[in-house]
Formats: C-alpha cells, structure tokens, sequence
C-alpha cells in the first residue's frame, strides 16, 4: 500500500509538470504492472476503505427501524419477526451488525449469581401484565401473559390470559402442569396480590388448597432479591420477540396462535447458560416430574370460564347482554360458566348466583334490583319500594327487547 501511494505521488508531480509518465519504467520501480501504473494515472483512487454493497436487508431497512423503536423491543426479537417473514435474510450474526445502529442499548454490569436446580424441583411462574397491542385495523388489544420456566431445563410455557385474577393462576398453573405432563416438587414467585396475602405476607387458604391438590409446595422469592427466580425473569424477557407483531394481526386467535409460536422457537433455540435447547434437556427432566392428579381434580380448575368487571349498576356484560348480581359485588371481578343455557356466576369459587341465557339486552333479577333501590331510597317502605322496583322492571324489560 505505501508502494501504491508514492506510485500516486510520483504521478501527481509528473502531471503537474506537464511530463508524461513512463508506464514500464514507473511499473518496474515501484515493482508492479504497467497496467496498474495506467490505472492510477487516469483517476483510479484505490478501493475505498468502506464497502458500499448492497444488503439483503436494505429492503427492510426502515420496517426495521420502526419496530425497533417499539418500547422494549430487542434486536432477537426484531430478527425472529423478519425471520418468519422472509427465510432468506441471512444469520442473525449478520442482522445483528445491520441493526445495532438503530438500538441502542445500556450495559448492565451487576453481578448476578448462577443458580442452578435439580431436575424436577421447581417451577418458577409470573405474570407479564398489561401488555397492550394493535391489530391491524387499529384494534387494541390488553392482555397478560402468564410465563413459567422449569428451574433445570429452562423450558419455558407462555400462556394467554385476559385477566390476573387467582382463578387465573390456577388455570394457568393447571394449563402447564398439562403441558410438561406432570408436577414439579415446587414452585416460585413473587408477592402476587391475587394468591398472597399482602398482610400476612403468606399464600391464601384457597391457594393453599390448590397447591394441596396439585401436589405441589407454594414458595415465594425472598424481598428484594429478585433474582432468585432470574430464570422467571429471563423467560418475560423473550416475551419482547412478541412486540414486532404489533399491527401484523387481525384477531385474538391469531395474537394467540403468534404467542405459540414463540414458545415453540424459545424451547427449540440453544439457551447460552446450558448450552443446549431446552426441549431437549426437558426430555430428561420430565421423568423427575411427580404425576398429574386425576381428571376430576384438573378439571374442578379448568371449567371454562370467563372472568368480567361489575358495573356500579350491579351488572356485568357477556356476550351482548347484561345481567345483575347482589350490589355487594359491584367493582368485583367474577368469573362465569355457561352451560345448559344457563350462566353460572362465581365470586371466587362461591356460586353466587344463576341467570338464564336471554337476548334482551338488560336483564335483573327482582332481589337485586330492589337491594339496589334500598340502598338510595331509604325513606321508602318496603312495600313501597317493591312497587317502584315492579314498575321499574317492566319499563326496562320492555325497553330491552330485541
């Protein structure tokens, strides 16, 4: 390269001088061919340092931009969604170097101990709340995820849930047990208000018995170290590969399907502390897992349920209509069940009351709607409110007709 630069230089004074260079003699002194001496003499500058070739990324340059701009979105997350699109843009090696200009990220150099478990004793499980996302027709979508891990094989289950409530959990937790097709020794997480009492600062009764008929011993991470359920911790962490999606589907069955499809990808993918796919080391770590309860037990949790919010009317909305239940339960989060044309609705796991499945678009049942009255008009008698509570229902049944 020096050579070649003071080939250049003995050029430039020659031209500036007006003398015409001697191609052989200039080739042999600086011991190259003549042809190259020409090259330089008419303009040629040398390769340049930086390459401008053209990527097979280019033509997602500013789609990848955009999603990494999503808040917590990560470039492995951002390359799993192109991935899916179009098989042919390459490793990840190489998409990394593409798009590391476009994130940036901030170095976390605490030091976090390795942890590491037998196979078949724990289970770490948390949620990942209020996630919200976009369809592409602008729809939002708010959900949660329930994430577990295997403490030994990593082995990860993400599970879709409109609500957190302890109904939720335990559907969830009975939802993985079928998944790894048996029960851990026990497991982990941290003060989740809807299991433990904050008080207490210990698992409720009705957590307790369900931990009881699984089989399994309820424990809870230490305060303020979180890092003891880290391997929790880095399953939410592949949740961010969700966030590319975002406006990339239509309806809720296709966000689930896309959440499934990410848990099958983590479970298959090298995890770099054990150095092996989860779902492999998962085939030895299954055979340490105690067995499910029977099938009565499993489904006492698994009614197919759907949790909803009462309104301070007293009533709840399910599938075009609306229905009562006792004022007590306005602001509370029940959980109902249809079957035989009838909806049954729980407080917790308490029926609390019944109503058949109707079109018209309010429904009230007599005892509820006069408690209501009750409460605002306490001057009134009770035959009095009883009138006023006949004459109110029938304006209303008439007006929710369909």
């Amino acid at each position: 390269m020096k050579k070649l630069n003071k080939l250049k230089q003995e050029l430039m004074i020659l031209k500036t001088q007006n003398i015409k260079p001697n191609y052989s003699e200039l080739a042999r002194l600086h011991n190259c061919d003549r042809r190259t001496v020409n090259k330089y003499d008419n303009g040629y500058k040398g390769k340049p340092k930086n390459r401008n070739k053209e990527s097979k990324l280019d033509k997602y340059k500013e789609d990848i931009k955009t999603k990494l701009e999503l808040p917590g979105s990560t470039i492995k997350g951002t390359y799993e969604y192109f991935k899916e699109i179009d098989n042919n843009i390459g490793n990840y090696s190489n998409f990394y170097k593409y798009s590391k200009e476009f994130k940036t990220n901030k170095n976390n150099n605490k030091f976090h101990p390795r942890y590491e478990t037998e196979y078949g004793k724990q289970l770490q499980f948390d949620w990942k709340e209020d996630i919200k996302m976009f369809s592409k027709s602008g729809k939002i979508f708010e959900f949660n995820i329930f994430s577990s891990t295997l403490s030994a094989s990593r082995l990860h289950v993400f599970i879709y849930s409109k609500y957190k409530t302890r109904l939720d959990v335990e559907r969830c937790l009975v939802k993985t047990f079928q998944y790894i097709g048996g029960v851990p020794e026990e497991t982990l997480t941290d003060n989740m208000s809807s299991i433990v009492d904050v008080k207490k600062k210990e698992f409720n009764k009705e957590f307790i018995m369900f931990s009881k008929d699984m089989g399994f011993i309820p424990k809870k991470c230490k305060p303020r170290h979180a890092y003891t359920k880290g391997k929790g911790e880095s399953c939410n962490r592949f949740l961010s590969w969700l966030i590319p999606y975002n406006g990339e589907f239509e309806t809720e069955e296709e966000l689930i399907n896309i959440i499934k499809e990410i848990k099958l990808k983590v479970n298959r993918q090298t995890n770099e502390t054990i150095g092996v796919p989860p779902i492999m080391l998962f085939q030895k770590e299954k055979e340490y897992l105690k067995p499910l309860p029977n099938n009565k037990i499993l489904n006492s949790y698994l009614y197919d349920t759907v949790t909803i919010k009462v309104s301070n009317e007293s009533l709840f909305y399910y599938k075009g209509s609306k229905y009562s239940v006792p004022i007590k339960f306005i602001n509370h989060t029940l959980s109902l069940r249809e079957e035989n044309n009838k909806l049954y609705v729980y407080y917790n796991k308490d029926l609390i009351t019944i109503h058949e499945i109707s079109n018209k678009y309010i429904n009230y049942k007599k005892e509820h709607y006069e408690e209501g009255l009750t409460r605002i008009l306490i001057n009134k008698t009770s035959e009095e409110i009883d009138e006023i509570s006949r004459k109110n229902l029938e304006l209303i049944n008439k007006l929710s007709e369909v």
